[in-house]
């Protein structure tokens, strides 16, 4: 099965290394991801998130410092939700992209709203990185 996905992007003005180091840190996820995170802590080894969703897990798959920020993000009945985010060079700044995918239990409404949130997190994420040192 194969799920639809919408590739969000977002330009930010900033070396890659900086947009990943900032935003690969788990802590820094409640200042930047609202969609995600309003509360963050480490339980016993597992990031373990306040969001709109309710209490979540986010578990980061590494590559960090390659600009792989990809994550699972495991919901309140067990659903896994993988999170492809990459931060690629863009001349001499950066290109965040956040892949989206629908669940098949998604409506047409709840996709888009879900798609505005990302744009929302990584439009706050190029205004924290671009105004200051985080």
């Amino acid at each position: 099965m194969t799920y639809e996905a919408h590739h969000i992007s977002q330009s930010i003005r900033r070396a890659p290394s900086d947009v990943a180091a900032f935003a690969g840190d788990p802590r820094n996820l409640p200042r930047w991801a609202a969609g995600l995170s309003t509360g963050i802590r480490l339980e016993n080894g597992r990031w373990i998130t306040d969001s709109p969703m309710g209490v979540v897990e986010v578990r980061f798959l590494g590559g960090v410092d390659l600009g792989i920020l990809d994550h699972d993000v495991i919901l309140p009945d067990g659903t896994v939700v993988h999170n492809p985010l990459r931060i690629l060079r863009n001349d001499d700044g950066s290109e965040v992209v956040f892949t989206l995918y629908r669940l098949p239990s998604a409506t047409d409404d709840e996709f888009a709203r879900d798609a505005a949130m990302v744009r929302e997190d990584l439009a706050r994420l190029r205004d924290i990185l671009e105004a200051h040192d985080p």
